[in-house]
């Protein structure tokens, strides 16, 4: 993957307007040959299969502290009376503030009402053990790493902890990487701000945590990697995020396995460059504002494996950038886009539902290699079209009849869609080479089950459209593959069957919806041959091969007649 920063400057008069809405940050500078004031935006342009294998080999590795690298054997015991603690070798205790000054492993039991700072040399790795431990700060992080190279928290076996705090600051909060692992239970509540932040990496290997954050629940600034535990997180701001973005290295978030249940005020899981799914099973609700989206990424989004189930106020899955799924099931209700990607939408395999939505899948290149894809949208099934589509049910970018280029590609998989606007749309071209695509689209006649603005061609696959009459099209002249248009009209539950001159059924459905229209693809329909369509064994319709519906149709290329 080839993937580099790119950083054009921005006039400050005008970057309010440029930027309004943008997910990248802004930083000031000064031209050289210029002595006003500017602002530059930095943003990440991907050329990459998008599978996760080659996203994560073009992050910059996270740091994780291992269990293997420590032993418990070694621990210092520390104990914790309310508001103070015993002392031990390179443990210093002032009031209500324990100071771990050195390397090594440390053993907290009891409660405190103040903090635990670590505050080691530069090249240390500390381990503090939580065995039955209860750490409240009203007035800072409860657990604070200051200096150390790497500070993990292990929660002991069958031990039951708790952090919280009430200021400003987290409640776990490290300037330092930061690892969380073990097997006990830590119950992190957060009245202020974050409830576990990092500065640098935040790891979770293992153990059971439930956060409580008034803003994000799990923040590490340069990475943010699951890799297993149960994780319950309530925020009122993002779930997990990681947001470094000046560095498109850096600013990521890979879940490879553990149980995450969240609901946040915004993001599910915020990345400012990409976000990755290779395991566990995650389970995100956005309910805080019209904005809050269930995962959210400045670069690329990649899945390849997991369960990952979404209700969300905004946009189920969104990038900036780019979006592949190839494995996994993804499961998204939302108040937007279900799956929407600035540039590519790539779908390889996996099973994808979109339960409800304004506009099912939406990109400027849509392709759909393989999978099980299920879309219900009360607009446009698959829009491929350019530009950002609004929210609170603005959809797509329409604009006209102009084919600017855009482009919806099917070549496998099986594909189902019902939508109340256009079923499959493309403000540029369509192709079909494979797959078994089914279209339920819309019963007004202003929209059709297909539309394009640069043609439709069909040169393989199994492609079944019904929808209304007024713009119903058809394949292009240009199309390999033989086809049938025809119109008639068909109730909600009617059964449909389409068979060839000797009698012989070559498709048969129920329609989920009424229909005025239909076209159908496959290699089983005969150059030139002609065809009956019966509604509940009753004839409807006689067609002849490649004639397309007349008065139907203002997309792109002409069907051929």
């Amino acid at each position: 993957m080839r993937r580099r920063l790119i950083l054009p400057v921005i006039p400050l008069a005008i970057a309010g307007l440029v930027l309004a809405g943008c997910a990248t940050q802004t930083v000031a500078t000064t031209p050289a040959s210029d002595t006003s004031t500017a602002t530059t935006q930095a943003t990440v342009e991907i050329d990459s299969d998008l599978d996760t294998d080659a996203v994560i080999a073009a992050d910059e590795g996270a740091t994780v502290v291992n269990d293997d690298e420590w032993s418990a054997s070694d621990a210092v015991d520390i104990e914790l009376t309310g508001d103070t603690a015993s002392t031990a070798e390179d443990v210093e205790v002032d009031g209500s503030t324990v100071t771990i000054t050195a390397a090594g492993v440390y053993r907290l039991t009891g409660s405190l009402d103040g903090s635990v700072v670590v505050a080691a040399p530069e090249d240390a790795l500390v381990v503090l053990i939580l065995d039955d431990a209860d750490i409240a700060n009203t007035e800072g992080a409860a657990i604070e790493a200051v200096t150390a190279d790497d500070v993990a928290i292990s929660l002991a076996d069958g031990s039951v902890n708790g952090i919280s705090a009430a200021s400003d600051t987290a409640a776990i909060h490290a300037d330092t990487d930061l690892t969380i692992t073990g097997t006990g239970s830590l119950e992190v509540s957060a009245d202020g701000n974050d409830g576990i932040a990092s500065t640098d990496d935040l790891a979770i290997l293992s153990g059971t945590i439930t956060v409580d954050a008034a803003d994000d629940a799990l923040r590490g600034k340069d990475a943010l990697v699951v890799e297993g535990g149960t994780l319950d997180l309530a925020a009122g701001g993002d779930a997990l995020k990681s947001d470094e973005d000046q560095d498109a290295t850096r600013g990521y978030i890979w879940i490879s396995g553990g149980d995450v249940t969240a609901t946040a005020g915004d993001d599910g899981l915020a990345a400012a460059t990409d976000a990755v799914v290779t395991g566990g099973t995650i389970d995100l609700t956005t309910t805080g504002s019209d904005g809050a989206k269930g995962v959210n990424a400045g670069a690329v989004i990649a899945i390849d494996g997991g369960e990952v189930t979404i209700d969300a106020a905004d946009d189920g899955l969104h990038s900036d950038g780019s979006i592949g799924i190839g494995g996994g099931t993804v499961t998204v209700s939302s108040g937007d886009d279900g799956i929407h990607a600035e540039a590519a939408l790539e779908i390889r395999d996996g099973v994808v539902t979109v339960l409800q939505s304004y506009e099912g899948l939406e990109a400027t290149d849509i392709t759909i290699s393989g999978g099980a894809v299920d879309i219900t949208a009360d607009d446009d099934g698959v829009n491929a079209s350019g530009g950002s589509s609004g929210s609170g049910g603005q959809g797509g970018m329409g604009g006209g009849m102009a084919d600017t280029g855009e482009t919806l590609t099917i070549s496998g998989g099986t594909l189902t869609v019902s939508a109340q606007g256009d079923g499959l749309d493309s403000n540029g071209s369509m192709t079909i080479t494979g797959g078994d695509t089914t279209v339920f689209g819309p019963t007004n006649d202003g929209n059709g089950a297909l539309d394009t603005n640069g043609g439709l061609t069909v040169s393989g696959g199994t492609v079944l459209a019904v929808g209304s009459a007024g713009m119903a099209e058809t394949p292009d002249s240009s199309s390999a593959q033989q086809w049938i248009a025809a119109t008639l009209s068909a109730a909600a539950g009617d059964e449909i069957e389409i068979t060839d001159a000797s009698g012989q059924v070559i498709a048969s459905f129920t329609t989920e919806k009424q229909l005025a229209s239909l076209v159908y693809t496959s290699p089983h329909i005969v150059d030139g041959a002609t065809y009956t369509i019966t509604v509940n064994g009753s004839a409807a319709a006689t067609v002849t091969e490649g004639t397309a519906i007349a008065g139907g149709g203002m997309g792109g290329g002409p069907g051929r007649r």
